[in-house]
């Protein structure tokens, strides 16, 4: 009898902490969205508090600079005594750039992936893709460091006229670094290709080679585009590479042997402090910087329209 006795009480007991448990659980499950909400609101109004301090000291520099002379001027001279602010060389030396890294990135990329998701062995595959994740994961300022010291000097000495700070190494360099995301974003794409596709062409009569060519990479157009666009919107905002190896020259060409300056360099230039706070000077990196936003917005937006516009449902 007391032993029975206590069983009951212990059963009692049992049903009081299950049913404590499951207040627990469903406190739990009444406070978890609100803390997943709050998480989710930070990030939109971190975003929006960036964007709106860009736009009001942006203002603030247009109130001061003709905004006709900031987007046609050829001349970038905020230090002179008669300063200039024709943002187009600094453009055009992000442009120059931008352009050798996707020249270098996309066709190494592309390879890359196709090599992983066509032709490369589990055993290769698992060589390979830590890889790219280390050269994903170095510092850029390391990078930038590796294409002043290295990079130049050896091209130099197949280019004599190759200046120590100039467009093309860090151009090279850039290309090196946005290369996994070209070759992990389109190996997921490729990947993604049903095998009935490729079994189908292989059933026609097609090589191994035509198949990832003709068959493959079109069906995964799409993701291999966007991957492209999402390394050029990183190329456009780097910025340790081109400070260290580019110079701090703003020029109105299109020579990659001379230094240059893009607008992520100048900001850095000018929050090192050489400008005071509240002078024209001081407003011209918001501008730079709302611009340089512009161009990587674009660039996302082109990335999920082409996303949208070439995917194919299978």
């Amino acid at each position: 009898m007391v032993s029975q006795k206590r069983e009951k009480s212990l059963d009692v007991q049992q049903m009081i902490a299950d049913k404590k448990k499951k207040g627990l659980g469903r406190k739990a499950e009444k406070i978890v969205p609100i803390l997943l909400f709050i998480t989710a609101a930070v990030s939109v109004l971190t975003t929006i508090g960036i964007v709106f301090t860009l736009i009001f000291e942006t203002v603030e520099f247009f109130r001061r600079v003709s905004f006709w002379e900031y987007i046609t001027g050829t001349e970038w001279l905020p230090f002179a005594g008669d300063p200039s602010y024709g943002v187009l060389p600094l453009v055009i030396g992000t442009l120059k750039v931008t352009g050798i890294a996707i020249i270098v990135a996309v066709p190494l990329g592309l390879a890359v992936a196709i090599y992983l998701s066509e032709f490369a062995s589990d055993k290769v595959r698992r060589l390979i893709k830590p890889i790219l994740e280390v050269l994903a994961g170095v510092p850029t300022i390391v990078y930038g460091f590796f294409a002043l010291t290295f990079v130049t000097p050896m091209l130099q000495k197949v280019f004599p006229s190759l200046e120590i700070f100039n467009a093309l190494s860090p151009g090279i360099i850039i290309g090196i670094m946005i290369l996994p995301t070209i070759a992990s974003l389109s190996e997921d794409a490729l990947s993604s290709v049903p095998n009935a596709m490729r079994e189908g062409a292989f059933g026609l009569g097609s090589t191994k080679f035509e198949v990832a060519l003709k068959v493959v990479l079109p069906a995964a157009l799409s993701g291999v585009l966007a991957s492209i666009v999402l390394a050029m919107s990183r190329a456009i905002g780097e910025t340790m590479i081109v400070s260290l190896a580019g110079g701090s020259t703003p020029l109105f060409n299109f020579d990659v042997e001379g230094s240059i300056q893009t607008m992520t360099a100048y900001i850095v230039q000018v929050s090192t402090g050489d400008a005071g706070y509240g002078t024209t000077i001081y407003y011209s990196i918001y501008a730079v910087g709302f611009t340089l936003f512009i161009f990587t917005l674009m660039m996302n937006l082109i990335a999920g329209w082409i996303s949208k516009k070439f995917r194919e449902e299978y």
